[in-house]
């Protein structure tokens, strides 16, 4: 099967979605599909893992690149470019379906065609990530965004969710009548990952505790709460209540710390940005726990790498995959709610007891594993030919 995957950004560009795209197009791959993966970051063609990706990033001055910098029109840029590139490519050789994350909906011009069946992938939706108190402009911008999410979703001819939870929040936020094929299918760790987690001992050092968080400074990471619980958690280290610790967080540049971050916090926190693949395998084999208190996922994929390395989970029992994946397992303590105060209560008990720590290393070992490529690339293709065939009417 010939099939085309869109995506904003791909390996190794270090973000969530680059890491999806990479693990949905090689277990494809491997699966035995041809897969062509259509990307934003970069220009050119080249085979990557037994996979073809040809960039379409905007040139600078071009009618595209300039109309992604108006407010709610330039979010048609992205999806005017896929399609072009697409559909050029479809001509010189037909795909037999499109895949795409419903994310900023970058195939929202090409849903709908019976030609040419879209399946979309639902991340967490953009509406998720904004705040709701933003300025005229940019609920404006938001507004286009959830409209052609919707318009995306409504028109694929088959959805993929990665919880059976989050296809429910799928349905509702756009709202989906379940007419289409759809099925839950959970993402596979990068094989490279695996093998570094595998080899990982724990930290024999007390102190300090090693603690790690790997997101954006974004509420729906939870980073307001857990900036009050390291400022609670931090006062008392200041009266010896605590043993020292640090937190290193990832994917948050210094910049993005708020100007008005307490004092009893600052010297426990280092910001470390954005860092590639080895530096975040190095990190999360030196700490001693990772924190992750998100109150929404669509998947968790922080959960899976933290698991992975035998690491505690610190998470919200607010975000269902956090109970599914963290609390089931018992592979962590659940924070009752994301604020400060919740969180620094699920932590304190693991900054003060080592046997604790290494009962929910334990655990969390035991939780680690459960997807797989091979698992990713099957059930995929199977949800395709559903759709295909959906989209021809049969």
């Amino acid at each position: 099967m010939r099939t085309a995957f869109l995506a904003w950004d791909y390996p190794p560009s270090p973000s969530g979605l680059s890491t999806a795209a990479r693990e949905i197009a090689e277990s494809l791959a491997l699966a035995g599909a041809e897969v062509t993966v259509f990307t934003l970051d970069r220009t050119g063609h080249e085979r990557i893992g037994g996979v073809t990706v040809s960039g379409l990033a905007l040139a600078p001055g071009s009618s595209l690149a300039r109309l992604r910098l108006w407010g709610s029109a330039g979010h048609l840029a992205a999806p005017l470019a896929f399609r072009r590139a697409v559909l050029e490519a479809h001509r010189r050789g037909p795909f037999a379906v499109i895949e795409a994350t419903n994310w900023y909906a970058p195939a929202a011009l090409l849903a709908g065609r019976r030609d040419l069946p879209l399946v979309t992938r639902s991340s967490t939706p953009a509406a998720f990530t904004r705040d709701p108190a933003g300025s005229l402009r940019n609920r404006l911008d938001g507004w286009t965004a959830d409209r052609l999410e919707r318009r995306q979703a409504q028109a694929s001819a088959g959805l993929i969710a990665n919880t059976a939870t989050h296809a429910g929040v799928i349905a509702r936020c756009y709202g989906l009548t379940g007419r289409q094929p759809e099925a839950v299918i959970g993402l596979s760790l990068p094989p490279e990952v695996a093998e570094a987690a595998s080899g990982a001992p724990y930290p024999e050092a007390a102190e300090p505790i090693r603690l790690l968080f790997v997101g954006r400074a974004e509420a729906r990471k939870g980073f307001d709460a857990l900036l009050g619980a390291v400022a609670i958690l931090g006062a008392e280290w200041a009266r010896g209540a605590l043993p020292a610790f640090r937190l290193d967080l990832v994917g948050v540049p210094p910049d993005d710390l708020p100007a008005d971050l307490p004092d009893v916090a600052r010297p426990h926190i280092r910001a470390r940005g954005r860092i590639d693949g080895r530096a975040l395998s190095a990190a999360y084999a030196e700490s001693h726990a990772v924190l992750a208190p998100s109150r929404y996922e669509s998947f968790g994929l922080v959960y899976q790498e933290a698991l992975a390395y035998g690491r505690p989970v610190v998470a919200c029992a607010e975000d269902a995959s956090a109970r599914a994946f963290v609390g089931v397992p018992g592979a962590g303590p659940l924070a009752a709610a994301a604020t400060g105060p919740a969180l620094a209560d699920a932590l304190r008990p693991l900054l003060t007891d080592p046997d604790l720590r290494r009962a929910y290393r334990a655990r969390a070992l035991a939780a680690a594993g459960r997807f797989s490529r091979a698992s990713l690339g099957r059930e995929t293709l199977a949800l395709y030919e559903r759709a295909i065939t959906a989209a021809r009417g049969g």
